[in-house]
């Protein structure tokens, strides 16, 4: 991986090789952080790189920090200007993955939250594809359960929870599979290791509500829209039982390191015919336009870096 030359860092721009922390800085040994993840697209037409819904992300963040009781002066505006000047200056051409983190920079010894330094970090870098077999992925179930919402909330992207989500990724990983889906507590499916699911069954796409313990999902929330006004698909938000993924026609994850990677098997059983479907196909190829700006209807979702 191509480290990045520059970083936001207490609250300058500065060489990303200056921008270090301790051993002993509470996020490094509490988990005490949040982190969030937005992408660039890189319009070779256009000469132009594009954010993929910074607001959106940089709200979801803010957010994450409340839950940890962090307080900042930013606002999604203000750290949306921080990354287009970030990227100026890294001046990439390609598209590039942006890592924003909010973390207790104490370096102390004592579990809280409360009375410690909030800062924010913020580093962007060349990226591809999260999941190598984006379009014939094959999934297990893990025997891994999501964390609840009572235990570490899953709407907000704690960096802690993640040490769920890298049991869930490299078991299946070590295992012969591309990726893997993980149930709550009483064994409805929730996500899977970091990516929103949906499937297709009759005509009707279907994912589990945010209460089922899923990350509230700024792809997920990108994809439901087109599949509604685009491709006309009745949208029902509800729990899904194990079984009904065998059953279904089509399957995909969704997220903005995973973006739209349709899963054609689960635990070596086909889905549908055992090949990228229609509807996934289309939602990527629309979903794939609209963040490079090629979608005249949804260039609200991005904004010119340069």
């Amino acid at each position: 991986m191509t480290l990045p030359k520059y970083a936001y860092f207490q609250g300058n721009i500065v060489p990303y090789s200056e921008a270090k922390v301790g051993v002993l800085t509470h996020a490094l040994n509490y988990g005490t952080a949040a982190f969030g993840g937005l992408r660039g697209y890189w319009n070779e037409d256009e000469q132009q790189l594009y954010l993929f819904r910074p607001h959106d992300h940089f709200k979801r963040l803010l957010n994450s920090a409340r839950l940890l009781c962090m307080e900042f002066e930013h606002t999604p505006e203000s750290l949306t200007q921080v990354t287009m000047d970030l990227l100026r200056q890294e001046s990439y051409k390609e598209d590039v993955y942006i890592r924003p983190l909010v973390y207790k920079a104490d370096e102390i010894i004592g579990v809280k939250l409360h009375g410690l330094t909030d800062e924010i970090s913020i580093v962007a870098l060349p990226f591809g594809r999260y999941v190598a077999n984006d379009t014939n992925a094959h999934v297990t179930f893990s025997s891994w359960r999501r964390i609840d919402d009572n235990v570490i909330p899953a709407r907000g992207k704690i960096s802690g929870a993640y040490v769920n989500s890298a049991f869930i990724k490299t078991d299946a990983l070590r295992a012969g599979f591309d990726e893997a889906l993980v149930l709550t507590q009483d064994g409805h499916l929730s996500e899977g290791s970091a990516e929103n699911v949906f499937m297709i069954r009759e005509g009707v796409l279907i994912t589990p509500p945010v209460t089922d313990n899923v990350l509230e999902g700024i792809t997920r929330r990108s994809v439901l829209e087109l599949a509604v006004n685009e491709l006309g698909l009745p949208v029902e938000e509800r729990h899904i039982d194990r079984t009904e993924v065998y059953l279904c026609e089509e399957l995909f994850l969704t997220g903005t390191a995973a973006q739209v990677t349709a899963v054609t098997r689960v635990n070596h059983r086909d889905i549908g015919a055992g090949v990228m479907e229609p509807y996934t196909t289309r939602l990527r190829e629309l979903f794939g336009k609209a963040v490079r700006g090629q979608l005249e209807a949804y260039r609200k979702w991005v904004e010119p870096v340069y």
